[in-house]
């Protein structure tokens, strides 16, 4: 996968980057529905062609995928993973899994696969997600969205007062730091 905008703003910034979980769609159902059934065809066609526009760039690549996963199970993976000091790593996976290769990202086996592949224990991992030891921070970061109008990912907030909402140019981040350092001066 090529480098992120955050990675890219990092050579050229002094920023620090904390991901925080956000259920974009919280009443999907455990085994996850077809993005058909969320999505009018016209619609969803629309965001498949965008995504892979805007990951192009990037060196993303967008496959067609058909599920809407469950994404609870993953997002608490996920906190875990930032607990081992491995997130970056199982981000990536999960990414790559769910949006390349048409993953359900809300499976068990999928979930515990990624684990492993990043070297995480999948059995300790399984063990925290079973306990709710993550859900706490879920729902936070679920109320802070809704407190904040967001409702998409990927939502950026620069200096707790600055947001880059959606997969937008990297320019657009650049002219939002470099207004901060001038604010800051």
């Amino acid at each position: 996968m090529g480098k992120g905008i955050v990675d890219k703003l990092k050579e050229e910034f002094d920023i620090e980057d904390d991901w925080l979980p956000l259920e974009i769609h919280p009443d999907t159902p455990k085994e996850g529905m077809a993005l058909t059934k969320r999505f009018p065809a016209a619609q969803l066609n629309r965001m498949i062609e965008n995504l892979k526009a805007a990951g192009k760039q990037y060196g993303i690549q967008f496959n067609e995928f058909t599920i809407l996963s469950n994404s609870h199970m993953a997002l608490a993976a996920g906190e875990y993973a930032k607990e081992m000091g491995k997130f970056h790593e199982f981000h990536e996976e999960a990414f790559n899994s769910y949006f390349t290769q048409g993953k359900d990202i809300g499976d068990i086996e999928i979930i515990s696969s990624i684990a492993e592949k990043v070297g995480l224990d999948s059995r300790d991992l399984l063990k925290n997600i079973q306990e709710g030891k993550y859900d706490n921070i879920l729902e936070e970061t679920q109320q802070i969205a809704h407190e904040n109008e967001i409702n998409s990912t990927p939502t950026f907030i620069i200096d707790n007062k600055y947001a880059v909402v959606g997969a937008q140019a990297l320019e657009s981040f650049r002219e939002a730091l470099m207004q901060i350092e001038r604010e800051q001066k």
